[in-house]
């Protein structure tokens, strides 16, 4: 029994030392894994960490540029088209068309269009379509409105600067495409793959040539403004504005007018026919009336039945 127990005691311990060389096996494992773990992270290629500074200061870049590339929106820096027409009447037109053009020529403008009409007796008109810079449209304005007695004037303004913007990005687009496709075209290895990037090229070219011009007009547009300049000779009515207020009396003068309208159309319908009525009217009377003594001298006989006799009993 002595021996059993001091062999079961002896079994006893020998497990307990695997135990703990298991454990402390497993803590030298772990504290080796580490330092190597160290060491791995410590070998890392020394190329691989500038190439990531590279590449996130270029992200930071395009970040940067992006915010610089930002749309200046403010008021002095926005596109802006104004247009303003202007009727004066004045004692001679033409010497106020001479001057009016040369209010335009001194700011560094033209003359979009002239168009007069010479009535006689002050009875004269013109009309001028001018194009002045924007930035001196306010005081051109100003200088022609004193050529004579101003009866009316309008400005409006279109604010195009979200077209400009939108337009600028699209170009930029586009402008890359087309450079994409040009290399493509020069690596082109077969006739098929040549003609499809030509068609190609010449698509997206065209794309980016339509973009362009219409960036070209509204430039032209907020750069020059429009001036409509109407001219009116001294004995030339001035258009009168509608200052008659709604109500019974407007509605039945309007009444009243369309009435005048539809009995003068009436009158032009009955003037172009009455030639028309006075040589068919005679015509058609003569046949009525050749039929009707017709039918009196020739009467038509209609035949008589036989009556039918009452049968005998």
């Amino acid at each position: 029994m002595l021996g059993a127990v001091v062999l079961s005691g002896a079994l006893l311990a020998g497990c307990g030392n695997d135990s703990a060389t298991d454990d402390s096996g497993a803590s030298s494992a772990d504290k080796a894994a580490a330092p190597a773990a160290g060491r791995a992270d410590s070998q890392v290629d020394p190329q691989a960490a500038p190439q990531g500074e590279a590449q996130a200061g270029a992200d930071a870049g395009q970040g940067k540029d992006t915010t610089a590339q930002a749309p200046d929106l403010r008021v002095d820096q926005r596109s802006i088209i104004y247009t303003g027409t202007i009727t004066i009447q004045v004692k001679d037109v033409n010497a106020a068309a001479a001057q009016a053009t040369g209010i335009a020529g001194g700011t560094g403008g033209f003359i979009g269009g002239d168009d007069r009409q010479s009535g006689g007796g002050g009875t004269d008109t013109a009309t001028l379509k001018l194009r002045i810079p924007a930035d001196k449209f306010a005081s051109a304005l100003e200088q022609i409105g004193k050529l004579g007695t101003e009866k009316s004037r309008a400005i409006s303004t279109e604010d195009v600067t979200e077209q400009v913007v939108d337009l600028d990005a699209r170009i930029s687009v586009q402008q890359a495409r087309v450079d994409s496709g040009r290399k493509l075209l020069g690596q082109a290895k077969s006739l098929n793959d040549l003609v499809m990037l030509e068609k190609e090229v010449a698509t997206r070219e065209s794309d980016l040539a339509s973009l362009q011009a219409k960036k070209r007009r509204l430039a032209d547009l907020s750069a020059l403004s429009t001036v409509t300049v109407v001219l009116l000779g001294p004995d030339v009515p001035a258009p009168a504005g509608d200052t008659q207020e709604p109500g019974f009396l407007s509605g039945l003068a309007d009444g009243w007018h369309g009435l005048l309208a539809s009995l003068s159309v009436l009158l032009v319908i009955i003037g172009a026919l009455l030639p028309w009525l006075l040589v068919l009217g005679p015509l058609a009377w003569l046949v009525v009336y050749l039929r009707r003594r017709h039918q009196r001298t020739h009467p038509l006989t209609t035949p008589t039945k036989p009556t039918d006799s009452p049968a005998t009993p």
